[in-house]
């Protein structure tokens, strides 16, 4: 069995993958192709996806039973002791951003930071 979720892709990639599959949703298609035609979709996919995010699942011979691809998501798929699971980015974590928007620029003296902001 194999799972493609498509989000925010062309239309012609749909309409590709329903030569295929089974669009059973908008953007989710299933079915039960052979390795090498799941491996050459998802090729597919992955080159005509655009903007979008892509999502591939189909069975395996693991200990989950199946296994997952991910295409320009934020969550990726982590390997744990032969588990495949999936790393969220913290939302909380710190930006890359070094100053925040509302201080001044380093290098300012004391006085200057003062007049500009009113503190002192």
């Amino acid at each position: 069995m194999t799972a493609i979720v498509l989000t925010n892709c062309p239309a012609g990639l749909r309409g590709f993958l329903t030569r295929w599959l089974l669009e059973i949703s908008a953007g989710v298609f299933v079915g039960n192709p052979s390795a090498r035609v799941r491996d050459a979709l998802w090729e597919e996919v992955q080159q005509y996806a655009g903007q979008g995010r892509a999502l591939l699942a189909h069975t395996t011979n693991n200990e989950q039973g199946f296994t997952f691809r991910t295409h320009d998501h934020a969550w990726h798929p982590t390997d744990h002791e032969g588990i495949t699971l999936i790393h969220r980015p913290d939302p909380k974590a710190p930006t890359t951003d070094p100053a925040p928007r509302n201080s001044p620029p380093s290098g300012w003296s004391r006085a200057s930071k003062r007049r500009r902001f009113g503190r002192g």
